[in-house]
């Protein structure tokens, strides 16, 4: 797997007058590094890191001890690009080159973008943190109905709605699906609460969808329009892509990949198009390396144009911590951290005594971080277009200690080893042993088989065909597998082997309806496959 350097001197001249954004401020070592080959003689090129050499071990190592098939990672110092560095492939095997210009999903990294368009909005008198949100959209409704006419704008962005963590997830992922942004507003009043509102945290993405469906409103266009007119243009984001774009104009984009015994295997491939998609406002951006550093250097050293775009009031306002989060033992240990919050689309905490602002962002085989230490006008972004949850936590590790104990032997290695040393500790799996597993028959599923429905998520169906029992969601089309059966319990076999987390089938009767409830059968696996959520009850008969 080729590693491609390109470390970068940021050191470049300001905007003069009024002040460029932070993009044009990076143009001038861009077009530097340009002429240069991406390879050794790209690696030789000034570098203003404090100490290059420790980032390139740290970029090597992570690519090679994770098995990556690809990376971008950069690194800001005193509000100037020190370090850029690619590696890898946009598509294992395709021998196309992961650059600085190469698109990645961002993921939830999208949210401050999200958040930064209402807060412009504010600044523009369009609305107000805390204007009620049936305000701009009255159609909003969710269980409770104090709890529908109280929830204020700011609730939309800092997780305190009082539903469990990734509640009704399952109407934005798997992708591609049908759901609308319209069937996730309606669906909410069927969602549970598993507390009081404005309680404590659980990390929710519907609510950014229906931030942005806000922003919309006010706005006179669409959550796209707005983001491209309000985010990317005045900041010089120009590779950024939100809504339908072509994938030819875009260039070089990376895939996202799973990892099999074969090694790393692309996997829901974008096509031709790339299709607008529901998520759009709580992860749905791509943005390339270059783009990151542009936007952070916004945050971390404004110009006079940034400043403008943004004011200090705003700013101050998305870095307020608004909902405490919990602290574990990993963030004590590893980074002494005593306190966590959760601002407008950012996550705030202390570090070894140092104050950072960050986010991550994390979709089916694609994993970014970005991180900020503003009293030093320094930070970092890293991209994976692989499974690279564990190379994200040892990197974003490595990298922060990179500034706050310079010279200590906190590199990829020792993060790595702690992190396997967790993985050791009394770690005992609760996935069941479903290896006795059987195809599920339409005389044992007798009565349950039938056509099903939660008010949430819609309709299903259970039926008996040529290739046996199969389960089928109307509206999310990967949702669909084979069901088999575990002794007297029943599960489902997806089909594609990218959704991966199995689900349980429970029927139970009602009287006289029969009802279906689900469940992760990786009780530890990710909160966005959220099977608990769902109740389904019998409607019908299969065709």
């Amino acid at each position: 797997m080729p590693v491609l350097a390109d470390r970068r001197d940021g050191r470049g001249p300001h905007g003069a007058g009024g002040g460029a954004p932070a993009f044009a401020r990076l143009v001038a070592c861009l077009c530097l590094a340009v002429a240069l080959p991406l390879g050794a003689d790209a690696a030789e090129s000034p570098a203003g890191a404090r100490d290059p050499a420790a980032l390139d071990r740290i970029f090597e190592e992570a690519m090679s001890r994770y098995a990556l098939p690809g990376m971008a990672m950069g690194v800001i110092e005193n509000g100037n690009v020190a370090y850029v560095r690619t590696g890898g492939e946009t598509i294992a095997g395709s021998g196309e080159p992961i650059t600085p210009r190469t698109l990645f999903k961002i993921a939830s990294n999208s949210k401050a973008m999200t958040a930064s368009l209402l807060a412009r909005q504010v600044d523009a008198g369009l609305l107000h943190w805390d204007d009620p949100v049936v305000k701009h959209l009255p159609g909003f409704r969710m269980h409770d109905p104090w709890v529908t006419r109280e929830m204020q704008v700011r609730d939309l962005l800092v997780h305190n709605s009082g539903l469990p963590e990734g509640a009704g997830d399952l109407m934005l992922w798997p992708e591609p699906n049908h759901f609308e942004r319209a069937d996730i507003i309606a669906g909410l009043a069927y969602l549970q609460p598993e507390r009081s509102f404005r309680s404590g945290y659980a990390y929710d993405n519907l609510m950014y969808v229906v931030a942005g469906e806000v922003a919309a409103a006010v706005g006179g266009a669409s959550y796209e329009a707005l983001v491209r007119r309000e985010v990317f243009q005045p900041l010089g984001l120009s590779r950024c892509r939100v809504g339908e774009w072509s994938r030819e104009e875009a260039g070089s984009v990376a895939q996202p990949h799973m990892q099999a015994a074969s090694g790393n295997v692309a996997i829901r491939t974008d096509g031709d198009t790339v299709q607008a998609i529901t998520s759009a406002a709580a992860g749905g951006i791509r943005c390339s390396l270059d783009d990151m550093l542009a936007w952070a250097s916004n945050w971390l050293d404004p110009t006079p144009a940034q400043r403008a775009w943004l004011s200090a009031e705003q700013r101050r306002e998305v870095w307020t911590g608004h909902t405490i989060l919990p602290v574990s033992a990993r963030n004590r240990e590893w980074d002494g951290t005593h306190f966590r919050a959760y601002g407008y689309g950012w996550r705030l905490a202390d570090v070894d005594g140092e104050w950072t602002v960050s986010h991550t962002g994390t979709l089916s085989g694609m994993y970014s971080v970005l991180m900020l230490l503003p009293d030093r006008q320094s930070g970092f972004v890293v991209m994976i277009n692989g499974n690279g949850g564990a190379a994200r936590t040892v990197l974003t590790s490595a990298l922060l200690k990179y500034f706050t104990s310079p010279g200590a032997n906190d590199g990829i290695s020792a993060f790595a080893g702690r992190l396997a040393d967790e993985a050791g500790e009394g770690a005992v799996s609760r996935v069941p042993d479903t290896s006795a597993r059987v195809a599920a028959t339409a005389r044992g599923l007798d009565g349950r088989l039938g056509v099903y429905r939660d008010p949430w998520f819609g309709e299903v169906s259970v039926c008996a065909g040529a290739e046996g029992v199969r389960f089928q969601s109307a509206k999310s089309p990967l949702l669909s597998g084979r069901v088999m059966q575990v002794g007297d319990r029943s599960l489902v076999d997806w089909d594609d082997d990218t959704v991966d987390l199995e689900a349980w089938m429970d029927f139970h009767e009602d009287g006289p309806v029969v009802r279906m409830s689900m469940a992760k059968l990786d009780p530890d696996g990710d909160f966005s496959s959220d099977y608990e959520d769902l109740d389904f009850q019998r409607i019908g008969d299969c065709d």
